[in-house]
């Protein structure tokens, strides 16, 4: 690992042995935050918040029942506020909604409450009660009793088994989450311990032996099978090869048998009363060392060649000196040079790149440039009436309000606007629809956007068109670091990053000849990035002076741009066309 990655791990372990992780994952999540497949230790979260439940819960309970407060109703009480809390915060801030645990609680009180109606409702003790004198009658069908009572659970696993299946097909990394979504597997896993070992589903199928024996190492796989992945996919530098991610699912599966059987079973089952005391005196220690590698910052002496990658980990200048304030709902940000003429920044994060050359030249020729507005947001591709995905909601209206603002700010003389367009309108990124480049919706929003530009000239601005920068995980710093077990022991090695220019053309080159056509057309002044940080042949990720021009795959380093995007000048000027 390089350093900015072993120290991330040093405090992940920490955070795991003092069942925190939840919290300090948490506090990284931001749109520039480390993938979740590179952080070999991310599945701890859920064990934090069990942990914090399990010690809350048990002592509110403890208070309710000295001071005599129904059990019943404040399990229901707290199950409630939990709930609402999740719907709330998975639309202002769904980050804290995935690893909050009063947010989480309400999944974990679906078994407290089948718990209470265990202990004090009969006819819910067990499914084996089903047929009790609640069904001693016969039904409108004639059935026996006895044949309604197995008709019920049966019935009731069939709608858990369907409520599983539609929550693993339907649940992915676009939809907002927990959220409602969440209600269908903790529904769905509630009705299965519900209906018990009375249901056919239950007894016949879930209580195969392969599937037994796998719920026996179920909590070891759970620990293992994660980092195994992670690490894979660390090595590779991209999604590993379905091969290698089979080959780790099959070590992990042996590796949790192993554990079950040398470590958890003889834990769990010893009379030992030593054995407590020093699990938790090792968890202390190895928390303790996860925490002073995060302070030793990943021990960089060990990659000392590598430091420069690790660095440009955390390089990025926006908002720097700029000033927020609200309109229409939204945060803008300002910053004033000696002129009242203003250019606005519109965008996503690849229009938030250029703030450091803006401020550049605001710092050095106050008298000269304008002064500058940004409205951008993470992941907000500068089209109106885009259909964003759950985890985008906060971009709708973000074109609109450009648009007013400008029109109300008779300064505002310039509107540039910039998006890595490529991963919008061939990936379909933050998108519902079908973004391939052709199709009906690529279409529509090049339509959406000519008729956004025409409404900026009839306000008498004048438009940018800032195109896409190139894309690629060659151009990412952390490409130039080669694993490879093939060179054991220097797994890590130098190798040179850059793509070449022709599949920059083959695979976006329509995207920029059509979004050139747009400004074109409707009388925008198009400035080409892609003309001044590649050749003809290549588009390197090293400049000629030998810097990184890259901060990651997609963004362009803030100390490069501040020197060296001077394309985006003639943007600055009110005199530019």
């Amino acid at each position: 690992m390089l350093a900015d990655e072993y120290k991330q791990l040093g405090k992940h372990i920490a955070g795991g042995a003092a069942f925190v992780s939840n919290f300090v994952l948490w506090n990284e999540s931001g749109y520039f935050d480390n993938s979740a497949s590179t952080k070999p230790l991310i599945h701890l979260w859920s064990l934090a918040v069990e942990e914090q439940f399990y010690i809350t819960w048990p002592l509110l309970l403890w208070l309710a029942y000295r001071k005599r407060i129904n059990l019943l109703k404040l399990s229901i009480f707290v199950a409630f506020i939990s709930f609402c809390l999740n719907i709330y915060l998975v639309r202002t801030n769904i980050s804290a909604d995935f690893y909050f645990p009063q947010t989480r609680f309400w999944e974990l009180m679906i078994g407290s409450l089948l718990a209470w109606m265990t202990l004090h409702m009969p006819i819910f003790s067990s499914a084996n009660n089903l047929n009790s004198s609640y069904w001693n009658t016969k039904s409108a069908f004639r059935l026996e009793p006895d044949s309604f009572s197995n008709m019920l659970p049966n019935a009731l696993s069939l709608v858990a088994v369907a409520l599983l299946t539609y929550g693993f097909l339907r649940i992915d990394k676009n939809i907002g989450f927990p959220g409602e979504w969440a209600l269908v597997p903790v529904l769905g896993s509630a009705l299965i311990i519900f209906v018990g070992p009375k249901a056919w589903i239950n007894r016949a199928l879930l209580s195969n032996k392969v599937l037994v024996w796998f719920g026996l190492i179920s909590y070891p796989l759970y620990l293992w099978h994660w980092p195994l992945l992670s690490f894979a996919r660390i090595i590779e530098g991209v999604s590993p090869s379905q091969n290698l991610r089979i080959a780790a699912v099959i070590i992990s599966i042996a590796l949790a048998w192993l554990t079950f059987i040398l470590i958890e079973r003889q834990v769990r089952f010893s009379n030992q009363r030593l054995i407590p005391a020093a699990l938790c005196m090792l968890m202390a220690f190895i928390g303790s060392l996860g925490y002073y590698t995060y302070k030793e910052n990943g021990f960089n002496f060990r990659v000392s060649e590598f430091a420069k990658l690790s660095d440009l980990n955390g390089e990025w200048e926006f908002p720097g000196k700029l000033t927020a304030f609200s309109y229409d709902g939204r945060t803008f940000y300002r910053q004033n040079s000696n002129k009242k003429d203003v250019t606005m920044f519109v965008g996503d994060s690849n229009m938030e790149q250029y703030y450091a050359r803006a401020d550049e030249l605001i710092t050095s020729m106050p008298n000269k440039v304008n002064s500058i507005i940004f409205l951008t947001d993470y992941g907000c591709l500068p089209i109106p009436s885009s259909p964003y995905d759950d985890k985008h909601k906060h971009c709708i209206t973000l074109m609109e309000s450009a648009l007013e603002y400008a029109k109300k700010d008779a300064n505002v003389k310039n509107i540039a606007i910039s998006a890595l367009w490529n991963a919008y309108l061939s990936e379909g990124a933050a998108l519902n629809g079908n973004f391939q480049i052709g199709s009906k919706d690529y279409e529509e929003s090049l339509n959406r956007l000519a008729d956004y530009i025409q409404q900026l000239k009839k306000a008498n601005k004048n438009v940018f068109l800032i195109l896409g920068i190139p894309m690629a995980y060659e151009l990412d710093p952390k490409y130039m670091a080669s694993r490879s077990f093939k060179n054991f022991p220097h797994i890590l090695n130098v190798r040179n990053g850059g793509v070449k220019r022709e599949y920059i053309d083959n695979k976006y080159g329509k995207i920029q000849e059509d979004l050139s056509r747009i400004a074109n057309t409707n009388g925008a002044i198009i400035i080409s990035p892609l003309n001044y940080l590649c050749n003809s042949v290549e588009c390197p990720s090293i400049d000629n002076k030998g810097d990184l021009m890259y901060r990651d795959s997609t963004h362009l380093r803030a100390s490069y741009v501040r020197k060296n995007a001077f394309f985006i000048d003639k943007a600055l000027f009110e005199s530019a066309p």
